[in-house]
């Protein structure tokens, strides 16, 4: 497929992957599979509810993941990766391991930069 800059559908893209939590708990749906809500929040320090349902609606929303409730006392709600949001994980997955490389290389940089000799 021929790229054509005007045509850019990055920023779609990023659109929906976009926000500080969303890759993560992307990421976690696709290594552990289905979650609980209560669960998820543990998984993610410094998450609050109220961005973790945030984050979590609009991931829905995109039919990238699903809510299931149980109707049950206390309520129970699960939430899974929909195989369409299961295409995202090779590009989920590459973006980890670039950043894991960008971090290791600035590091680098950063240690060079300090122990230079003029």
């Amino acid at each position: 497929m021929e790229m054509q800059p005007e045509l850019c559908r990055v920023e779609d893209a990023l659109g929906i992957l976009v926000g500080k939590w969303k890759p993560i708990i992307l990421l976690i749906l696709l290594q552990n599979g289905t979650k609980r809500f209560s669960d998820l929040k543990r998984s993610i320090p410094g998450i609050t509810q109220k961005m973790l349902t945030n984050q979590l609606r609009e991931l829905e929303e995109e039919d990238i993941i699903t809510r299931k409730v149980y109707p049950q006392v206390p309520p129970k709600v699960e939430y899974s990766i929909t195989e369409y949001g299961k295409s995202l994980e090779p590009i989920l997955v590459a973006m980890h391991e670039w950043g894991t490389a960008h971090t290791l290389h600035k590091m680098k940089k950063s240690q060079q930069t300090l122990f230079r000799i003029e």
